[in-house]
């Protein structure tokens, strides 16, 4: 689940990500006092199992069951940033009503991985980079994205809202520094089916965060609440 919202008295307003109808919002009636229909499934992030009637507008909710709230997530106040700023950045960035199994099955993998590791921040880069390349947003990584002369090892990012790519040398005055060993981590999580295997070293995330902080600003019309919680502990 990505989200929820109290309505009125008693019921909810959740949005979902489902695998066959991609993200809905949808009405839980009655779910703050049916402990028979939803229990305590209606939780961020928590993976369900629900009986929803898809309408234009807000479709129905009639009931839920947990597959699992990942406990262990919810047991660490830096999973809990992580799993939240997973959701909130998919909610922000994915239309409704369209079905992406990729992008399903990448939250599912970085929710799964979360609740069985620790927090790491080079896992957090890694789902950026694959976020983007799964919604068709990836950036430049092999040639300057302003003249379109290929890349040696290193390069540099803009800070400018008009590109999001890599640049060379002499398009990337005025920008940040990325080394060759940082473009070649990021082209690896590309590369690499699974969480816990790209790790990137403190100048080398500082870079990689820096480029992928800027390149999904690029494509959001809004701050994420969830960037805030994450900077109050430290992450």
């Amino acid at each position: 689940m990505l989200g929820t919202m109290d309505y009125r008295e008693a019921d909810r307003i959740v949005t979902l990500f489902t695998l066959e109808h991609g993200k809905l919002r949808g009405i839980a009636r009655g779910a703050k006092n049916s402990v028979r229909r939803f229990g305590g499934a209606l939780e961020l992030f928590a993976r369900l199992r629900a009986e929803i009637v898809p309408k234009e507008g807000l479709s129905a909710i009639h009931h839920a069951d947990i597959v699992t709230v990942f406990p262990r997530i919810r047991d660490d106040l830096a999973k809990i940033g992580y799993a939240g700023y997973a959701c909130e950045l998919t909610d922000a960035m994915l239309p409704e009503g369209m079905a992406n199994p990729r992008l399903f099955r990448l939250l599912s993998s970085y929710l799964e991985h979360l609740d069985s590791s620790p927090a790491s921040s080079s896992d957090r880069r890694f789902f950026e980079m694959n976020f983007l390349n799964v919604l068709g947003y990836c950036p430049t990584l092999e040639r300057c994205e302003s003249c379109g002369v290929d890349l040696d090892r290193a390069a540099w990012s803009s800070q400018t809202m008009s590109t999001s790519g890599l640049l060379c040398a002499s398009c990337g005055r005025g920008g940040n520094p990325v080394s060759g060993e940082t473009v070649l981590l990021l082209k690896r999580t590309l590369r690499t089916g699974r969480f816990g295997m790209i790790f990137f070293p403190a100048q080398a995330l500082h870079e990689a965060g820096s480029f992928l902080d800027h390149a999904l600003a690029a494509h959001l019309n809004r701050p994420l609440k969830a960037l805030d919680f994450l900077r109050e502990i430290g992450q």
